[in-house]
């Protein structure tokens, strides 16, 4: 592909970024899981673009745009940001970062915005990719490396599980459906895990 085109390419209304030219893969594991790290060994291993939804959302508002002030508004008063909003934010990110491989962390939360970021974006995930942990690892994880986050403390943490839990669920199971859900053990210390990790993401590169 000659420069030319992927300008044209750029240029393009991001619903046409048909999903040929964009791999893209949901990374889905609860809070604990070891999903942070796994993404910066996918992104030296394979040079993916790690897109985090919530990096996002608050790079958006750091830049004081008026969608930024919009976005910090909406989360003060508690309410759940769109997902038009996040899709547009990690679709502005997948046009501007000039890669074609992406690992979208954090997202889709639920049903809603999988069904939106289909039907906005024209893509479809390659496959998703889901670090299974029990809860009791992840709490363990969390309180052992309480650096003092003020979310860490256990009733919080149960709280954020059941969150992920209940929302992520049904996306997880609406891919499982189609064949594309990948789980990793990620109970296992981090080189085994990304061992797995590899042997899910090595068959794809290697076409």
């Amino acid at each position: 592909m000659g420069t030319a085109i992927d300008a044209a390419n750029k240029e393009v209304n991001g619903s046409l970024l048909s999903e040929n030219k964009v791999t893209v893969v949901f990374v889905l594991g609860g809070p604990g899981s070891g999903k942070g790290t796994q993404c910066a060994n996918i992104v030296q291993q394979f040079g993916y673009t790690h897109l985090s939804a919530g990096d996002l959302l608050r790079a958006e508002i750091k830049s004081g745009s008026e969608n930024g002030t919009m976005i910090q508004n909406m989360i003060k008063e508690g309410k759940i940001v769109p997902s038009e909003v996040t899709i547009n934010l990690l679709q502005r990110a997948i046009q501007e970062s000039g890669n074609n491989k992406f690992l979208i962390d954090g997202f889709p939360r639920n049903e809603e915005n999988r069904a939106a970021f289909e039907s906005v974006t024209g893509i479809v995930p390659e496959f998703v990719l889901f670090f299974d942990c029990s809860e009791e690892e992840m709490e363990r994880r969390l309180l052992s490396r309480n650096q003092g986050r003020e979310d860490d403390n256990i009733d919080t943490i149960r709280k954020r599980f059941n969150v992920y839990l209940e929302s992520s669920l049904p996306v997880i199971e609406y891919y499982n459906s189609k064949g594309k859900v990948r789980k990793i053990d990620a109970a296992k210390p981090i080189e085994e895990v990304f061992e797995a990790v590899k042997a899910v993401f090595s068959p794809l590169h290697e076409k």
